[in-house]
């Protein structure tokens, strides 16, 4: 399979435009035309790691978090960064990483976490802004049902839980056809007067090509009048952490002991017990200190992440019990969750989990 074939598969769920600025995913080494036989799984990609693809035959890694994070002034071998690109250049194996913009999905890294805790009802703990444009499109009257299953197919007309959402209205367009033109309804030189309908989708933003593309084919005119509008409303389904509920709630010791059963881990590092059931849960996957305050506006009774820092266990301010898992705990399942979707997209292709444990931190 080409490996372009799998990276668009991964963008079409997560999209790169999703990606945080400071971030760099996609292809890092390798030519998206080349084929590969099987591809390899990781949350970091090392050394080790490619030597592992190496010898299972995997021509493609695909990690979570990027080999290359910072600007490289050599590939000498210098360090780790440097000797694993080495390693994948000379074994040609192409490296891409889905990193920021898999967090940022509803269904990415945190609704891993929130399936292996079984909580539900989900909704995105800080939506990420500008995700939503607005298609308005005039479309003659007796053409109007080919142009709305259309866009819809291409996925416009999604309003949170509601699907093939749009707004129409009627009215009168007019146009001169010029010197040219091979108008589908009037005559060059000739003022033509058409019923039309006014009609309006909102879509996700990194959807657009495919909206305009299925509106263009449906479309009867030659020349198509439409807007595209930049909206500020919400977008709930992309954006940082999570929150969800259990049906009943559980009490603080039985859910720290639940976090250590289902991540696998000998210790949690958290803030004294509040004395309160556990029920509204929030979480996000690695360094999440900074969603804190959006969980607790949220009225999470718990909030799981990595990488809390001394200072930041105060800021849960005895209002809800703070515990850190860390970083390679809470995103360690993300590499089931990559080649669970992959294989469901491509059932007759490889796709390996690696056996290389490349959590950096160990307890005595």
């Amino acid at each position: 399979m080409r490996i372009k074939e799998l990276t668009d598969a991964l963008e079409a769920w997560a999209p790169r435009s999703l990606q945080e600025e400071y971030d760099n995913c996609g292809l890092q080494v390798g030519d998206p035309r080349s084929e590969v036989d099987a591809a390899m799984v990781c949350l970091d990609c090392t050394e080790e790691v490619v030597e592992e693809a190496a010898r299972t035959g995997c021509g493609l890694v695909i990690s979570h978090h990027p080999v290359i994070f910072r600007g490289l002034k050599s590939l000498s071998g210098g360090g780790p960064v440097e000797r694993t690109l080495l390693a994948a250049i000379k074994h040609n194996i192409a490296l891409y990483a889905i990193h920021t913009n898999l967090d940022n999905v509803i269904d990415g890294v945190n609704g891993e976490i929130a399936a292996r805790l079984g909580l539900s009802g989900l909704r995105v703990l800080d939506p990420k802004p500008a995700q939503l444009r607005k298609l308005v499109v005039y479309v003659p009257m007796e053409h109007s049902d080919a142009v709305r299953n259309a866009v819809f197919s291409a996925g416009a007309g999604q309003v949170g839980n509601y699907a093939e959402c749009s707004f129409t209205v009627g009215g009168m367009g007019t146009f001169l056809p010029g010197p040219g033109t091979d108008p589908f309804i009037g005559e060059q030189g000739q003022r033509e007067a058409v019923s039309e309908f006014r009609m309006e989708f909102i879509y996700h933003q990194p959807q657009e090509r495919n909206v305009l593309e299925a509106m263009f084919a449906a479309h009867p005119y030659e020349e198509v009048a439409y807007d595209l509008l930049p909206l500020a409303n919400t977008y709930q389904r992309t954006g940082s952490g999570l929150i969800g509920e259990w049906t009943e709630p559980m009490d603080e010791r039985a859910f720290l002991e639940r976090l250590k059963e289902v991540f696998g881990l000998a210790v949690v590092r958290h803030t004294r017990l509040v004395g309160k059931p556990v029920k509204r849960v929030a979480m996000c996957g690695g360094s999440g200190a900074f969603l804190i305050s959006k969980a607790k506006a949220a009225g999470a009774d718990a909030y799981l992440t990595g990488d809390v820092k001394y200072h930041e266990f105060f800021e849960a301010d005895g209002r809800m019990l703070l515990a850190d898992i860390g970083h390679y705990g809470s995103e360690q399942f993300t590499m089931h969750l990559i080649q669970r979707r992959l294989s469901e997209l491509f059932p007759t292709f490889a796709v390996r989990l690696t056996k290389t444990v490349t959590d950096p931190i160990h307890h005595f």
